[in-house]
């Protein structure tokens, strides 16, 4: 039995969570709050940015609850037999964009699609992941986040669940036009229904619960780093590869902007600032080009 009520409650208490987490982190941060009704056939959200703190520049998550008569064509495109039938979406989506270049931007996503029609059995499923986009790389750290996403792992499908969903994610978040991936990777899913409702919103609550246990002390251990105006100028340059995925890639920003929802709570992922630059690169032998040598290179982090 599709329980909705019980999705939309963890995901507002989630929400809570982990925004209370990271202003006793930052007490500067100012949290702005926005509860939006959507236009047109229904639903709405609760988003709130985050900014201007000591340790995140800017950070926001975003609940949002839509429903609607028909699908938009993100939807249909790879899934035609949905055509026709009206639909349910849920999700909290967070993007957190730190001050310090050596604190890692990082993401995480949890969703729940339906799509009904009359007389036939609903299509349903979860989707999500977290992930983490470095500017400067530590091995150490690469190691302890993907041995958190393993452990929200265990217990759901087959041995080689982490593994699965850690491939989907090098795959997924990969710049086709760039020939590299956005960062170290993390957990990917999608389409997930062939454990029954349960067990497949269980592995929601696990992904989602282990988020925090794996960024928070990454960010606490490299905040009071010190950083130059070169490895901040190098972190605005990276920065506009989040942008350039988001923009042309991302399934959750394309499904939002045709299905009529809020565009500002949509691009709030996006950094308050960014650089691009002419066919920049680094130097042989820097940080800068460790990263692209060594940490975007998708490998088994949990051996390192």
């Amino acid at each position: 039995m599709i329980e909705i009520d019980s999705i939309k409650q963890y995901l507002l208490s989630l929400q809570d969570r982990i925004c209370n987490t990271l202003v006793q982190l930052d007490p500067g941060l100012e949290l702005k709050e926005d509860e939006w009704q959507r236009d047109g056939d229904g639903g709405g959200g609760r988003s709130r940015v985050m900014r201007r703190g000591k340790i995140f520049e800017q950070g926001g998550i975003n609940f949002s609850h839509v429903y609607g008569d028909s699908l938009p064509a993100s939807a249909t495109a790879h899934r035609p037999e949905l055509a026709g039938r009206s639909f349910q979406a849920l999700g909290n989506s967070l993007v957190i964009h730190p001050m310090n270049p050596y604190v890692p931007t990082t993401h995480m996503n949890i969703r729940f699609f339906v799509a009904e029609k009359e007389g036939a059995d609903p299509v349903w499923w979860f989707g999500g992941g977290f992930d983490l986009t470095p500017y400067y790389g530590f091995k150490e750290d690469a190691r302890s986040w993907h041995q958190k996403a393993q452990a929200a792992c265990a217990g759901f499908g087959g041995d080689d669940t982490y593994d699965k969903y850690k491939k989907w994610c090098d795959e997924y978040f990969y710049l086709k036009h760039r020939q590299e991936p956005r960062g170290i990777g993390g957990l990917f899913y999608d389409d997930l229904n062939e454990w029954g409702f349960e067990n497949c919103f269980a592995f929601m609550q696990s992904v989602g619960d282990h988020f925090l246990k794996a960024y928070i002390p990454i960010v606490i251990k490299r905040t009071d780093m010190a950083y130059t105006d070169r490895e901040r100028e190098f972190q605005l340059y990276r920065r506009g590869r989040y942008v350039e995925f988001n923009l042309i890639y991302d399934r959750g920003t394309l499904f939002g902007l045709q299905s009529g929802g809020r565009t500002e709570s949509i691009l709030m992922s996006l950094p308050p600032l960014v650089r691009w630059e002419y066919n920049w690169q680094p130097g042989p032998g820097t940080a800068e080009a460790e990263l692209y040598d060594v940490f975007l290179k998708p490998q088994n982090w949990l051996e390192t």
